[in-house]
């Protein structure tokens, strides 16, 4: 199993904090956010690897911050070549561009690198090997206002994801997705089909895509959860993560 992490945003609303750091390099508490998640990641068995994908903007902070950390995982920063908001892949663009250029065929678990989530990441994991099927994290909100208009939704029976909705208005569950997937190898291909229609930049929409022809299951968790986008979330995740 290989992890990848995302980290090719601009992260134009948390300018100026972004404007020359990287959202996944800000610190929240007293390490940075994908150093929280590189925690995570070291509590799984079976993960070696941890590629971060960047852009050409912010490729030589990650590859200076990599030469500092200490991990047991094997760090590998790659740059996507864009330069600009603009011209982003976006996030299933970047997914896909990793699986060809480091020629992944192994299961895969893909995490944003503005995810900060309480749940642990071994239990994600044991889920996944039990179901043997992709299986995507939602954090449980507890009320539908929460969650309307803002975050993918999915609507489940038992732990099978029957339907995922993009930020509706009016939402029929709770549970809101935090683009913490894993994918098995033999759904890989599957990425680069939809990659190939175009449709490169949101990841809940590939989730909604893959749905309707593969079974996915919903591991749902109480935890906290934040998604750093705004001066709001960062400041809510410094308080649960202040040391």
């Amino acid at each position: 199993m290989q992890a990848l992490i995302l980290a090719a945003g601009y992260a134009t609303r948390l300018y100026p904090l972004t404007e020359n750091t990287p959202k996944p390099l800000l610190k929240v508490g007293h390490k940075a956010i994908i150093e929280h998640i590189l925690d995570q990641l070291e509590k799984v068995a079976g993960i070696t690897q941890a590629n971060v994908v960047t852009n050409d903007k912010f490729h030589l902070a990650f590859a200076n911050w990599a030469k500092t950390i200490k991990s047991s995982l094997k760090i590998r920063i790659i740059n996507d070549n864009t330069k600009n908001n603009e011209d982003r892949l976006g996030a299933v663009g970047d997914i896909q561009f990793v699986l060809e250029k480091e020629n992944i065929t192994d299961d895969l678990l893909v995490i944003a690198g503005d995810n900060l989530f309480g749940f642990d990441l071994a239990d994600f994991v044991r889920f996944f090997e039990n179901k043997n099927a992709p299986v995507v994290a939602f954090h449980d909100l507890k009320d539908k206002n929460k969650v309307k208009g803002k975050y993918g939704v999915g609507i489940v029976q038992g732990s099978k994801l029957i339907n995922f909705e993009e930020k509706p208005l009016n939402p029929k569950s709770s549970l809101a997705s935090t683009f913490c997937y894993l994918f098995p190898k033999n759904l890989l291909s599957r990425i680069g089909s939809y990659a190939k229609e175009g449709k490169l930049d949101n990841g809940g929409d590939l989730i909604r895509w893959l749905v309707n022809t593969n079974e996915i299951h919903a591991f749902v968790f109480d935890e906290h959860w934040f998604d750093v986008g705004s001066f709001e979330s960062l400041e809510e995740a410094q308080k649960v993560y202040r040391i």
